[in-house]
């Protein structure tokens, strides 16, 4: 007992937790390290000589007036501990000028030996700014377009082509040369991951500027603007940005030309909401947050006699572009748009009114934590901004919401100012890990990110990216036998964590590779059970999206090892197959949601894939559904997300359902619900009508308060 008193003494003093920082120990791994350490003290059989008669003397000692021994004593013991288990300690020095991230700008000498002319193209969606930036990458002599989805690159790739420009596409699954002996075009589109920052260019355009922010690929772009070695560098998107943009140019000493742009078309917010499906005309889009309220909104518009088009973000691109086409096109039956957040770049669309079937919607933050919100202005303005789109055949352009009560908080947050843009994201390099990994040579990689991102100093205009899916893969594929180089870029693998089959895919890729044993065309095959028929139900369908992003991970690694991914071709070929079956899929989607509900049972309702999987358990049950049973799998399903997905919720709500439900001493836990996202206020209105006739019927008229609240449990668990 005296030994633990005297051990939390010593945690607690100042002068000591100054020590520890001097020595590279900030509060966390102080506190980690005292933690083991009180440990080792306590429960060790016997502890080294030195440490004893320390402990002795301040043990003995207490109270005394001359004291021999000083809980101040324990810390070269407790340096020495700390040291064992936080080997970085002992290099702290080399590791922090490693992970110094201050002076991003001379990371890149090339572009830092030329004066670069920076031109900011700003303006909201549908103000021709990225078409003026895109006429001079076309006169010039040689250029690079960098956009943030495959769809951008390949629309530039072939309007330059098609105005007799020779112009190549590289996408992270993709290489298309414009020369048929695949010499190397003058000029580019590329994802912005993809661009070259040591090729000389003389214009290049980097579109969607504001995504410098964005807190997982932001350093693409940062990468980007401060990288390109281009005479004219033209930047193109909102305004917000145009203040960090500036002042990032400043510490390279380029000056910044903003050029503004007004919105082509008059942008109109209606008076009136929606209300129902009923009044939907032709030209409209209705914008939803989850796949679920697509499946739900696309089968009742179906009901009404009406055809639509159906776009979100895990169909494939061509599958995007057959419904935009199928949804354009004057001649065909289909009138009606419903599409997530996905048609908010990268697609050409003719739509008269956007309708926000929700305000809210699931969004991952800094710190890679998951929340449900109000869209921001910016999201809010650009799908907005898709209506009326220059040159079609809607003049101008018309929103409003579903629901009576979303349309006021939408007018909000239409006519808010955009926040200016503040950092710009970085991200460490695969040099930067393997110093690390120089001085840490039994760490994992996951470990090294960890010490690496605790470590990193940035400025105030900067951010470290967050790399919550880098470590996922990381510790996924600890166990395989890597070398860091390779097992970097299976980390680096841009995969949907969240889909089990793909995961599991990546698994077996990885420890394929280790054994140095090729991956075939045939292997490939027999794991995704190719040929695959044409979905039956909306699990089908889902799994053979999966399926299709398995696929698209396979060309993206065999672009960085051919040797080991050597049937790059053959796989585009099937994948071609495979989109044009997800397409019959997604043009009979109304028959496939019905399928799905009838082999639901009864009193159930079916849980359809969706962005994010609802439990654990559902994200195993899918993980076994597509095959995957190895240990390793369910481990990655169990690490799925648990956000419960929300039909139509509207958090803001606050009526007399809710003051109804007080008087029976549930309103703070409805409230609290409807802020979660985790009750709408269908459900609440059918909870509240349970309750009643529950009352009416006198099923609970003499039982106490608390054989009520008991009730209102049971129900909830019913209605859940």
């Amino acid at each position: 007992g005296e030994v633990l008193k005297n051990l939390n003494k010593f945690y607690k003093r100042k002068e000591i937790q100054r020590l520890g920082a001097e020595n590279g120990l900030d509060a966390r791994l102080f506190h980690q390290a005292f933690i083991s350490f009180r440990k080792y003290i306590m429960e060790s059989s016997s502890v080294s000589a030195d440490l004893h008669i320390i402990l002795n003397d301040i043990c003995c000692d207490a109270g005394k007036v001359c004291p021999v021994g000083h809980v101040d004593d324990l810390f070269p013991f407790f340096l020495r501990h700390a040291k064992q288990i936080f080997p970085m300690l002992d290099c702290m020095d080399d590791l922090r000028k490693i992970s110094d991230l201050r002076l991003p700008p001379n990371w890149y000498p090339d572009a830092r030996a030329i004066q670069r002319k920076i031109i900011f193209h700003a303006g909201p969606t549908n103000s021709g700014k990225t078409y003026h930036a895109i006429q001079r990458f076309l006169s010039a002599k040689s250029g690079i377009y960098c956009g943030p989805l495959k769809l951008l690159a390949h629309e530039i790739f072939q309007k330059t082509n098609d105005a007799n420009v020779p112009c190549d596409l590289v996408t992270g699954e993709e290489r298309v040369y414009a020369n048929e002996d695949a010499r190397q075009a003058p000029h580019i589109a590329c994802t912005i991951e993809m661009c070259s920052t040591n090729t000389p260019y003389e214009v290049a355009v980097i579109d969607e500027i504001q995504m410098i922010r964005d807190p997982a690929r932001g350093w693409a772009w940062t990468r980007a603007l401060l990288g390109l070695c281009a005479e004219e560098i033209h930047v193109c998107g909102e305004a917000a940005a145009v203040d960090l943009v500036t002042e990032l140019m400043y510490t390279t000493g380029e000056e910044v030309e903003v050029r503004n742009y007004k919105r082509l078309t008059p942008l109109t917010v209606l008076d009136d909401a929606l209300e129902s499906l009923d009044n939907l005309r032709p030209g409209d889009c209705i914008v939803c947050f989850s796949k679920n309220d697509i499946y739900s909104v696309s089968r009742q518009i179906e009901a009404r006699g009406l055809e639509c088009a159906v776009i979100y973000g895990s169909l494939p691109p061509g599958t995007k572009l057959e419904q935009a086409k199928k949804f354009n096109d004057p001649d065909d039956p289909c009138k009606i748009l419903v599409a997530t957040d996905a048609i908010g770049m990268g697609l050409n669309l003719c739509i008269r009114r956007i309708i926000f079937n929700s305000i809210v919607k699931p969004t991952i933050n800094e710190k890679g934590e998951k929340e449900i919100d109000s869209i921001p202005t910016s999201q809010a303005l650009q799908i907005a901004g898709r209506a009326g789109r220059f040159g079609s055949s809607f003049t101008q352009g018309e929103v409003t919401a579903m629901h009576r009560e979303d349309l006021v908080r939408l007018k909000e947050i239409l006519s808010e100012a955009v926040p200016p843009v503040k950092a710009a994201g970085l991200h460490p390099t695969p040099e930067q890990i393997e110093m690390f990994a120089y001085h840490l040579p039994d760490a994992t990689l996951s470990n090294l990110i960890d010490i690496f991102v605790s470590l990193s100093q940035v400025d105030g205009m900067y951010f470290v990216c967050n790399i919550d899916d880098f470590k996922f893969l990381a510790d996924m594929i600890q166990h395989i036998p890597l070398n860091l180089r390779s097992r970097y870029v299976f980390c680096t693998a841009p995969l949907n964590r969240k889909e089990p089959f793909v995961c599991t895919t990546l698994l077996k890729f990885a420890r394929q590779f280790s054994r140095n044993e090729p991956l075939t065309f045939d292997w490939l095959c027999r794991h995704t059970k190719w040929p695959l028929a044409a979905p039956k139900n909306i699990k089908e369908l889902v799994h053979l999206e999966a399926v299709h992003d398995v696929f698209d991970l396979y060309l993206w690694l065999s672009y960085r090892f051919m040797d080991m991914f050597p049937d790059a071709a053959l796989v585009r070929d099937i994948q071609k197959k495979l989109d044009d079956i997800i397409q019959i899929g997604v043009r009979n989607i109304t028959k496939l949601i019905r399928a799905s509900q009838s082999a639901a049972a009864p009193g159930t309702a079916e849980v359809v894939s969706e962005d994010f999987p609802t439990t654990k358990r559902d994200a195993r049950v899918a993980s076994d559904r597509h095959g995957a049973k190895s240990p390793e799998a369910l481990s990655i399903a169990a690490e799925a997300p648990a956000l419960r997905r929300v039909r139509n919720p509207r958090a803001s709500r606050s009526g007399t359902r809710q003051e109804d439900l007080k008087s029976y001493g549930r309103g703070s836990l409805a409230n609290r619900l409807l802020r979660e996202g985790l009750l709408t206020q269908e459900m609440l209105r059918q909870l509240e009508s349970e309750w009643q006739d529950q009352h009416r019927n006198g099923r609970y008229g003499l039982g106490s308060k608390r054989d009520d609240q008991h009730s209102s449990k049971e129900t909830g668990k019913k209605r859940k």
